[in-house]
């Protein structure tokens, strides 16, 4: 299949997201109508002629989380419906994730009924990034292939390790990212044990690891009410950390976050543009992962691996 025959469209999710992935490889953003009716409705057409085209739609389902998603579904079956010959969903943050098991009676798993709605709707493969669980690639009957954001991360930090530089999960379930960076960068490693008592409360029990008078960054996949990462930032400095800051791969910050993160309690908010951000004045950094999905729909396209893009330069 020949890169001329590529297509990239984009919902209303993230479109400077999708303007930028198409500037990094040369692409033109196709043309598409994504409105709504006044009742609420979706409403796409695709003002392209797509028929036998690889068409690749670009839509992040954070929120309004399910007005997006289901513009995401729509334009996948629009894009069906036009002959379209192969069509990949590219979705920088999967919204949710966090619902990827039976934790008890009778909840759903939404992560797994979100899959089944994407490939019902014609999706023959996924691109997405950060997943919150490994598993749910597994939840899928097409091809996902799962991108990290962690290379951008690096490349950003390569100027920032120092003597006594630390990586922090805030919670157990982070451990295996944390110590991925601290074997990158070079830096210790140290976990904060948490319990969670709500949706939007978490409490910080223990620090395991050394952490007196070292510069620590706290890493982790999302966040929302920055509930663990501020639980986490507290209990860190009364065990003496210097200064602390949080890489998190997708930041859907709202009122409870934006009011926990000035408190000065994180140094330095480090994430990437998978999800629109508005800093309302705390200290943000904001990192581009276009070009990171741009090669990979380039190299979907022209069906080359994309695992040359989990290489790390520089280390």
């Amino acid at each position: 299949m020949s890169a001329s025959r590529l297509k990239i469209f984009t919902g209303n999710s993230n479109r400077p997201l999708a303007e930028e992935i198409c500037r990094s490889i040369n692409e033109p953003l196709g043309e598409a109508t994504v409105t709504s009716f006044p009742d609420g409705e979706s409403f796409v057409k695709i003002n392209e002629n797509i028929r036998g085209h690889d068409v690749f739609i670009i839509q992040s389902t954070c929120p309004p989380t399910n007005h997006n998603l289901v513009e995401l579904l729509i334009m996948i079956d629009a894009a069906r419906r036009a002959s379209a010959q192969r069509i990949t969903a590219v979705l920088p943050f999967y919204g949710y994730a966090r619902q990827d098991r039976k934790d008890q009676p009778r909840v759903p798993i939404t992560a797994k009924l979100v899959a089944n709605l994407i490939v019902a709707a014609g999706a023959n493969r996924v691109l997405t990034m950060d997943l919150h669980s490994q598993q749910i690639q597994g939840f899928f009957d097409i091809p996902v292939d799962h991108l990290y954001a962690s290379p951008v991360f690096f490349k950003h930090l390569a100027d920032t390790r120092r003597e006594n530089f630390v990586v922090c999960s805030p919670d157990v379930g982070g451990m295996k990212m944390a110590a991925a960076y601290a074997d990158v960068l070079g830096a210790g490693l140290a976990l904060v044990a948490k319990k969670r008592t709500s949706a939007t409360k978490v409490e910080a029990i223990n620090v395991v690891g050394e952490v007196n008078g070292c510069d620590v960054l706290l890493v982790d996949d999302i966040t929302e009410t920055a509930g663990t990462l501020s639980a986490a930032a507290k209990i860190l400095r009364e065990h003496g950390a210097r200064s602390i800051r949080a890489a998190v791969s997708h930041c859907i910050l709202n009122e409870v976050a934006i009011d926990r993160l000035k408190s000065g309690l994180i140094d330095e908010l480090i994430t990437t543009n998978s999800t629109p951000i508005n800093s309302h004045g705390i200290p943000v950094t904001v990192l581009s992962i276009a070009s990171l999905l741009g090669q990979a729909i380039q190299r979907i396209n022209s069906n080359e691996s994309v695992t040359s893009l989990f290489r790390v330069k520089g280390f």
